[in-house]
């Protein structure tokens, strides 16, 4: 039944992103879909020498690609042999391939490379996987097609995008071009938000306009972190690159940079930043703008299928981080808040002048 459903989906994703983007990679069948899933599902369930696996299934020929790590002879694709390979491929960016010789699907080898479009299955957890797409690109980013839990599923609903006033951090996750910040902008934002979600400790990110100090006026002063002069690294380094294919050395200060400051949210309160990537002060505590009334109700959505809007208090959401986000949004309209919960829950709270009211977007779905 899962099979079914997410190869239909699937198709439906990759025939909406080919067009934009190019040519796509064969897409597998729903008993292909199925023998995957069946692996990967009881390979999550292993251990090896004490680790749970993490694992990433691609479904690509060998010879598609320019430098296969091949196997002399397949692998069968059952979970024994998937866990006892999970040690060699857990790092980020390599793929056990899958393909189909003389009838018989079977693990061909590994990968570090992928055909645009490519159907990848990653193991995240156990009982926990997500279906991606590899882009057309060469950035190694990926979008999300579908996410199972146990016996849960959740299929990507592309069309959450169509809000009139959807963030383009959403539209980025979607694999949707952004109308208005640029492509990289809106990436280092996605990489802030999977580093602070990965840290594990949750936290806040306000993004608010440069050269303006309205937003002072929605927390409490003095700031105990408040930085003089502002944390201008990551900024800086996006400043830098004039090229379309940027240096390693500066990819990785790029990561160090985003890593730095999503640590910062890790301490109690909100980190606030520019929208151009300024780091303000850490450890700021949120109040209510003088005058102005306290937030009641926000529209509450996830890009998931069968979801519907839904309008709630605040505290529905979570603790005080995500009332005093919602509070934070609903005073400084033209901010930004993104919350991570410790659960692994995000959530990107931003104004909705259409619904006029602060519109709170689930996308941790979109993260893992």
């Amino acid at each position: 039944m899962a099979a079914a459903r997410i190869q239909a989906h699937f198709t439906r994703r990759l025939s909406a992103l080919a067009p934009q983007e190019g040519g796509a990679a064969p897409a597998p069948d729903a008993a292909c879909v199925e023998a995957m899933l069946e692996a990967a599902f009881w390979a999550s369930l292993r251990r090896e020498e004490g680790k749970l696996p993490r694992i990433s299934l691609a479904y690509v020929a060998p010879d598609a690609l320019r430098w296969p790590v091949k196997f002399e002879r397949p692998l069968p694709l059952a979970a024994q042999p998937l866990a006892r390979l999970a040690p060699a491929v857990e790092r980020p960016g390599i793929h056990l391939g899958v393909w189909r010789e003389s009838g018989h699907l079977g693990v061909w080898g590994a990968t570090h490379e992928l055909p645009a479009f490519s159907f990848v299955l990653e193991v995240v957890g156990p009982g926990l996987m997500v279906v991606k797409l590899s882009r057309a690109d060469e950035s190694g980013k990926f979008v999300n097609a579908a996410v199972l839990q146990g016996d849960e599923i959740k299929l990507i609903d592309e069309d959450a995008a169509r809000l009139l006033d959807c963030p383009d951090l959403l539209n980025s996750l979607l694999g949707l071009a952004t109308r208005r910040a640029s492509a990289e902008d809106i990436n280092v934002l996605i990489q802030l938000a999977v580093s602070m979600r990965a840290h594990g400790h949750g936290g806040s990110l306000l993004v608010v306009p440069s050269k303006t100090e309205t937003w002072r006026e929605s927390v409490v002063q003095p700031i105990m972190y408040a930085l003089a002069p502002p944390f201008s690294a990551l900024s800086e380094l996006l400043q830098e690159r004039t090229r379309k294919d940027p240096h390693p050395r500066w990819i990785s200060a790029l990561g160090r940079a985003v890593d730095e400051i999503a640590g910062l949210t890790a301490v109690d309160g909100a980190t606030v930043i520019t929208d151009h990537y300024e780091v303000l002060a850490f450890g700021a505590k949120i109040v209510r703008r003088r005058q102005w009334p306290p937030v009641t109700e926000v529209i509450i959505t996830e890009p998931i299928e069968g979801a519907r809007p839904e309008v709630a208090e605040p505290a529905q959401l979570g603790g005080t981080r995500h009332l005093s986000a919602a509070q934070f949004v609903h005073d400084q309209r033209d901010a930004l808040a993104l919350v991570a919960s410790q659960d692994g829950r995000f959530t990107v709270f931003a104004w909705s002048s259409c619904e006029n009211m602060v519109h709170a977007h689930r996308i941790d779905t979109l993260l893992m």
